[in-house]
């Protein structure tokens, strides 16, 4: 298959002969008029090589660079920056946020085929020598997860989301993936709850691009950034747009250093896909012989999948004070698998997170929850620090 170029520049002279220069040559050609449409382009097309003007009215090529390299999945697209600005310093500029090549207008056709020809070669080359699993540069991933209802799996995610949130300073989404079953827009009172249906409800899934999965998005007070669930059950018939839950998961995965899964109960049809994707996978459970029962079948079930043992992990969730509760090392015996954290009883703080409509670690930073969520918080940049 031909390389695909896509062109930025507001010139539409320059977009109609630079493109048919090189679709002679080859190469498909997509075109862009300004920045944004540019960066649209690219986060949906996933081009080649870039060939960048510096001059536009809404965005300059400077910028575009810039978000480039800050998105993981259009971070190692080669860009060069082909301008009529021919100062040494811009071109030093060029080259500080992240351009491979630099070239001035006018210039010979025959150089401008030349310089394409080296950058695309360099790419071919890099991806012989090392051709990265999906996902390398991609965003960490983690599941959440419980073998029955009422076990604090939303909990749970959005506390480890904080967590993360303030301990990197970088982004962090926490998802809903059962359509009809939200309940994070009531908990975090926010209103936008539509997000994941609106996703799952697209006809092609060549229409989830990154503009439009960030557009799904709704923004949290506290920083952190969430794709809602709806709460209608009407919408419970979209579980099955298979298709639609990879192609957005791989796109949430390419705008945040972390995403949060917050997969329910159970292994449903969507959570078969979407497992396998997940860097890390986490159990939640609590101290009652049967759901440890439930459990261990839980995680066989997700170990028959390829899935493998270490990438799934347990926390104990005791959510309320009771005798039948069994301490931690006792059921991690019993389901002979790793506990790597546990939370103690908290109802008069998590009473108060909802009440303010914010993840409890933030409501007290200062609290024994908030003391427990940080260790996994720990163990996770732990994990995600390490070659993958």
């Amino acid at each position: 298959m031909s390389e695909k170029i896509l062109i930025v520049d507001d010139d539409l002279d320059t977009l109609r002969l630079v493109g048919l220069m090189l679709q002679r040559q080859g190469y498909q050609i997509s075109a862009a008029t300004n920045g944004q449409q540019g960066l649209d382009k690219a986060f949906e097309e996933d081009p080649d090589l870039i060939l960048l003007d510096v001059m536009m009215p809404d965005m300059d090529g400077y910028e575009v660079t810039r978000r480039l390299r800050q998105n993981p999945a259009t971070v190692n697209i080669p860009i060069l920056m082909f301008t009529a600005k021919t100062q040494l310093d811009d071109k030093v500029t060029g080259f500080e946020v992240g351009v491979n090549d630099y070239l001035t207008k006018p210039t010979h056709p025959s150089e401008l085929q030349a310089r394409v020809k080296t950058l695309l070669a360099r790419v071919s080359d890099n991806k012989s020598v090392k051709s990265p699993a999906a996902g390398d540069s991609q965003g960490y991933v983690i599941g959440v997860l419980a073998p029955r209802g009422g076990l604090g799996v939303t909990t749970l995610a959005v506390n480890l989301a904080a967590g993360l949130l303030n301990r990197t300073k970088s982004e962090v989404i926490v998802a809903e993936m059962a359509p009809g079953q939200g309940t994070m827009a009531l908990e975090m009172g926010v209103t936008a709850a539509k997000g994941l249906v609106d996703l799952l409800s697209m006809n092609k899934t060549s229409e989830i691009t990154s503009a439009k999965v960030s557009e799904a998005l709704t923004n949290h007070g506290s920083g952190l950034k969430f794709l809602l669930a709806s709460d209608r059950p009407r919408d419970m018939h979209l579980i099955s747009q298979i298709s639609n839950y990879e192609t957005t998961l791989s796109t949430l995965a390419g705008l945040a250093r972390f995403v949060i899964l917050d997969l329910g109960v159970g292994i449903q049809p969507y959570a078969q896909k979407v497992l396998p994707y997940c860097n890390e996978i986490l159990v939640v459970l609590e101290g009652s012989p049967n759901t440890i029962t439930h459990t261990k079948a839980l995680i066989e079930d997700i170990a028959s999948m390829g899935v493998n043992k270490k990438a799934v992990n347990v926390v104990l969730n005791n959510r309320f004070r009771s005798d039948t509760q069994l301490p931690s090392r006792q059921v991690q015996t019993k389901l002979d698998h790793q506990i790597i954290g546990t939370l103690t009883p908290a109802p008069e703080l998590f009473v108060q997170a909802t009440r303010l409509q914010t993840p409890a670690i933030i409501c007290q930073p200062e609290s024994l929850t908030s003391r427990q969520v940080n260790k996994l918080v720990e163990f996770i940049t732990e994990r995600e620090a390490l070659p993958r």
